[in-house]
């Protein structure tokens, strides 16, 4: 029988999260401010931003077992089959050592037209790892990036302390539900995590599914946060909720920008257009589920001939954003741009295609976790160590 030693879960232990929130049971991390949350509490964007993806508890001990009780949050959309259990990894002194997931939990079913939704309380549920090496090491538990996740309670065997700074620079990445981690299929499959592992960084990621949308408060949390680098993601939701026209997207890039430069002048600052998607590139969206494909794959219902009236596709904004990010970088030598479809183009996509039309699985994950690695962490990329 274990002689448990139950250790409270502190702010200090998590890493990845803007904030945490004590809640009656427990803390969730968050990753957007609770001021965000107060002005702008809209469901589908609470829920995304409530998904613990990129966050990971971060412990030093001498533990054998350790065990995390979790209460997490999964979202069914109604009409669709429920998605997987939440993935929960843990690393060891930077290697994979084991994978499990939480059985039970909370439940919000959605309904896809409305996007409203209800939940369902349920009990907490825990995941073990044991049979660690009783050497004092470093411990990291990264939590699933597709479900929030409320945490209980820390068992362990040994004593434990939040993990040492390391002393790695900071990477916040904020983009789209690729970046968030769509279908791959655990939290380090990601590919921000891929890349951050090669780069040697540690990673903050801010990829809200559906919810990269140049909105002004997310241009102020990136702000606000500590950061040493900073890539943005910008493209693709805009076109598949069709939420802009060409007039108003400019605009709100250098607006987006501008508030950005106001908490970090000389950060280095990444501007990355999106990756190939076929039935995105040159129509209109908006998107929606294809009726006739019982996969539940997408498709793009816009005419292309509303190009010309202002209405945005992916080439479109790729060209825009090419021309934002030349326009500034004579007073800003610290911003960037890297075309999308170096991480993901034409002969990725016939190699690995994307499951549902718009999103990679879990290979495609790790080919752009890979190529943006290589391209940006370079010594001539825009995130090479400088020194």
């Amino acid at each position: 029988m274990t002689d448990w030693i139950t250790t409270p879960v502190t702010p200090d232990m998590l890493r990845g999260a803007i904030e945490v929130e004590r809640t009656e049971r427990g803390v969730r991390p968050h990753r957007l401010p609770a001021w965000v949350r107060r002005q702008y509490p809209d469901e589908a964007l609470m829920r995304t931003e409530a998904h613990t993806s990129g966050v990971r508890l971060c412990l030093r001990t001498r533990a054998t077992v350790i065990e995390l009780e979790t209460v997490p949050t999964r979202t069914v959309y109604q009409g669709a089959p429920p998605p997987p259990e939440g993935v929960y990894e843990l690393l060891v002194d930077g290697r994979g050592s084991g994978r499990g997931g939480v059985a039970g939990g909370d439940v919000t079913t959605v309904d896809m037209m409305t996007q409203t939704g209800v939940t369902t309380r349920g009990r907490s549920g825990s995941v073990r790892f044991s049979g660690l090496s009783e050497r004092e090491k470093e411990v990291a538990v990264w939590l699933p990036h597709r479900e929030a996740t409320e945490l209980i309670a820390l068992r362990t065997d040994a004593p434990v302390l939040p993990a040492e700074d390391r002393e790695r620079r900071v990477w916040l990445h904020h983009g789209s539900s690729i970046s968030h981690g769509s279908n791959a299929e655990a939290p380090t499959a990601i590919w921000p995590a891929i890349a951050a592992e090669r780069g040697g960084v540690d990673l903050v990621n801010l990829g809200f599914g559906g919810n990269a949308l140049l909105d002004p408060f997310t241009a102020r949390t990136i702000r606000d946060a500590p950061a040493d680098l900073i890539s943005l993601k910008i493209g693709i939701n805009l076109t598949n909720t069709d939420l802009m026209r060409r007039r108003a997207f400019t605009p709100a890039v250098h607006g987006f920008l501008d508030t950005i430069r106001e908490g970090h002048p000389d950060t280095p600052l990444l501007v990355v257009s999106p990756i190939l998607c076929p039935i995105q590139e040159d129509t209109p969206g908006p998107v929606t589920l294809d009726p006739e494909d019982a996969a539940l794959s997408f498709r793009a219902t816009g005419d292309p001939a509303e190009r010309v009236a202002g209405k945005l596709t992916l080439n479109v904004i790729r060209d825009e954003l090419a021309r934002v990010v030349e326009r500034r970088a004579a007073d800003d030598p610290h911003l960037h741009h890297l075309d999308g479809r170096v991480l993901y183009g034409e002969s990725d996509h016939d190699e690995l295609p994307l499951p549902d039309r718009l999103h990679p699985d879990t290979a495609g994950h790790r080919r752009i976790g890979e190529r943006f690695a290589d391209a940006v962490f370079a010594s001539v990329g825009a995130f090479a160590a400088q020194g």
